[in-house]
């Protein structure tokens, strides 16, 4: 749920992909899959990339879903 949470962050926002690859340092190979959750985020990675957004860590947690 987190990355698609996060995913719907992004395409709401119409913030690329590509953009948060960048910002990050997270290879687009490793962000794709994260984001169809087809690859589970890690703690880190999940840190730089609420950084990279500007928004606090509870912001794609499955209580806030309605929010995102």
């Amino acid at each position: 749920m987190l990355g698609n949470n996060i995913k719907r962050y992004l395409d709401k926002n119409g913030i690329k992909y590509s953009f948060v690859s960048m910002k990050t340092g997270i290879p687009m190979n490793i962000l794709s899959p994260m984001l169809n959750e087809k690859r589970e985020i890690k703690a880190v990675e999940y840190f730089e990339i609420c950084n990279a957004l500007g928004v606090s860590l509870e912001a794609f947690a499955d209580t806030q879903k309605e929010e995102v």
